[in-house]
């Protein structure tokens, strides 16, 4: 397939080094905030993989970005085997260029690319207002709906202070690293839990997780419990490595860290039938999170036997 094609007046062009900082451009254009100076650069180098770049723009007549869809390439490990797989990710278009058709046109030539490149297995949590676009337009298929579990801390967030008086950003940053540092493991990510259970799930080896430091993510020890988090307003869970024996003394410990750091709640999203899904849900309410959707690439597996937790999707 051609790098470079030409439609309806626009053109495409897919993703490499070269326009990598078009993705900043575009991205301000639609959001109106821009990203780590250096975040898609490592978003989209998923060398470790043999596959990178994977993704197509659209171009307008003066050669600006109008429109962007990518997808990350990964390895899912299913009874043993690894499968090059890939996550659809970012879908960007700009406002006065909605509604032409450009998602569709650019997640077909990414498409083309997958098979090209030897990916068997593309999987994705499109928000609300692209689901629609993936079931229909796309053709994907849905294998289940992610619990969602919110549990409150019940404090003014030192998050929400900080946006609202910009000044003292460093300084609750600092305070909170400081709360951490007894905590803290000097390690990029946790393996993925789903396997424990059975299932098949994204190949989290040390190559994968050198990969994902593209965010902001820490691994805590709490008694012999290990957590992949982030923090934000909010402590969001990644992934869990607990023994059920020490899940409540864990939650318990958890919780008292989080009014510790001054964050809002505790989030934690996971797929259905996981161990760490029921031992939630016997403790909190549950509600619906991220949708999971595959696009039929012929490989022959059973799509509702790969499971995820928030660690897996792209935003954490």
């Amino acid at each position: 397939m051609s790098d470079s094609t030409e439609s309806k007046g626009y053109y495409f062009q897919r993703l490499s080094k070269k326009n990598l900082n078009d993705l900043d451009i575009l991205y301000h254009s639609v959001y109106n905030k821009s990203q780590a100076e250096d975040y898609f650069f490592k978003k989209y180098d998923t060398a470790y993989t043999g596959v990178e770049y994977t993704g197509f723009f659209a171009y307008n007549d003066d050669h600006l970005p109008i429109a962007f869809y990518g997808v990350i390439p990964c390895f899912i490990r299913y009874d043993d085997r690894l499968f090059l797989a890939a996550q659809s990710a970012d879908t960007m278009t700009h406002p006065k260029y909605r509604y032409k058709g450009l998602f569709v046109q650019l997640a077909n030539l990414t498409y083309g690319v997958c098979e090209e490149d030897g990916v068997s297995i593309i999987f994705g949590f499109p928000n609300q207002n692209a689901l629609h676009g993936f079931l229909s337009k796309l053709k994907w298929q849905m294998t289940e709906t992610m619990h969602c579990f919110i549990i409150p801390v019940g404090i003014i967030p030192l998050g929400g202070i900080a946006k609202r008086l910009p000044f003292l950003s460093n300084s609750v940053k600092k305070y909170q690293q400081q709360v951490l540092k007894e905590y803290l493991v000097q390690q990029n990510g946790i393996e993925n839990s789903v396997f424990k259970d059975g299932f098949a799930g994204v190949n989290r080896n040390a190559h994968y997780l050198n990969y994902k430091t593209y965010q902001e993510t820490q691994v805590i020890k709490i008694g012999e419990s290990l957590l992949w988090i982030k923090i934000d307003n909010d402590l969001i869970i990644g992934d869990i490595k607990c023994t059920e024996e020490d899940f409540d003394e864990t939650m318990y410990k958890l919780h008292k860290l989080a009014a510790r750091l001054g964050l809002k709640s505790i989030h934690f999203h996971t797929s259905h039938q996981t161990t760490l899904a029921g031992l939630f849900a016997q403790r909190y309410n549950a509600i619906p999170s991220f949708h999971v959707l595959f696009k039929d690439t012929g490989v022959n597996i059973e799509l509702d036997k790969i499971k995820f937790t928030f660690a897996d999707v792209d935003t954490f």
